[in-house]
């Protein structure tokens, strides 16, 4: 993969290309300001160029904001002290749900870029995202409970969103702590 170069209409483009078995090109500016695009084996490099050139002003403030973003510091807690903490709080929620779960999900603890937990179903398995220890445990606890929520509903859809109300009944509120 190399750097490829695009005038546009906002000044020069830097961004990396990479040729895939997709159907629609994906644009991404990454978190250091990099851009990257994915497009199909046959799509005609103009077309991307095209597409590069209209997205151009969107492409300059998203590299703007991301610049202007402060470096993370790493998470103060240690996989250890995550696991110990994130475990407690499971074991106060899976009784909720121990009709459905004849044993406890593993809990696994990860730092993640874009995700607060993940549910892996047929693994019986909850990933936790390291920096949960660092915010409210109001917070931490709408977060275990979503994740065990996916257990009966696999999706966001109505009957999943019923459920988390029905169990937390202020779940919006403490999804707002996550910002």
């Amino acid at each position: 993969m190399e750097q490829e170069r695009l005038e546009t209409p906002e000044g020069t483009l830097f961004y990396v290309l990479t040729r895939k078995r997709v159907r629609n090109l994906n644009l991404r500016v990454r978190a250091d300001a990099s851009v990257a695009v994915s497009a199909p084996s046959r799509m005609p490099k103009r077309e991307i160029e095209t597409f590069l050139r209209e997205k151009a002003r969107w492409i300059q403030k998203t590299q703007d904001k991301m610049r202007q973003k402060p470096e993370e510091l790493p998470c103060r807690y240690t996989d250890e002290q995550c696991l110990a903490l994130f475990t407690a709080v499971s074991d106060r929620v899976y009784p909720l749900f121990a009709d459905l779960l004849p044993q406890k999900p593993q809990i696994a603890v990860r730092e993640m870029k874009s995700r607060w937990g993940s549910c892996h179903l047929k693994k019986r398995k909850i990933t936790l995202n390291k920096r949960l220890a660092e915010k409210p445990s109001a917070a931490l606890e709408y977060v275990v409970l979503h994740e065990y929520v996916h257990f009966l509903h696999p999706n966001h859809g109505g009957g999943f969103h019923a459920e988390m109300a029905r169990l937390m009944p202020d779940y919006k509120e403490r999804r707002k702590l996550l910002r």
